[in-house]
């Protein structure tokens, strides 16, 4: 899927999926809440009952080198927040 880039597996995201039923994803800066609650329905086969998003934009970065100091920043991206309705879960390990 274009909209859906990659799922966010840490530690934290693993909780809120037991407990909340809650998943985050990395998504399309340009995706709205309707067209990633339609990719995920679609991609997992799940309803989804709530979405929520959090723009964030890239930290300014800098290291000293050899050939002096290199400036850049971060990308930016944009994270998505998904609660699942009733007993639906995700499973990400399924196909290792």
């Amino acid at each position: 899927m274009e909209i859906i880039i990659r799922p966010i597996v840490t530690e934290k995201m693993t909780v809120l999926g037991e407990k909340l039923n809650r998943y985050g994803f990395i998504v399309d800066r340009k995706a709205n809440k309707i067209e990633i609650k339609n990719a995920v329905e679609k991609l997992y086969g799940v309803t989804v009952k709530d979405v929520n998003t959090i723009n964030y934009h890239g930290k300014k970065k800098s290291r000293y080198t050899k050939d002096g100091l290199i400036r850049g920043r971060a990308n930016h991206y944009k994270k998505a927040y998904v609660t699942l309705a009733g007993e639906d879960k995700i499973d990400f390990y399924s196909n290792i």
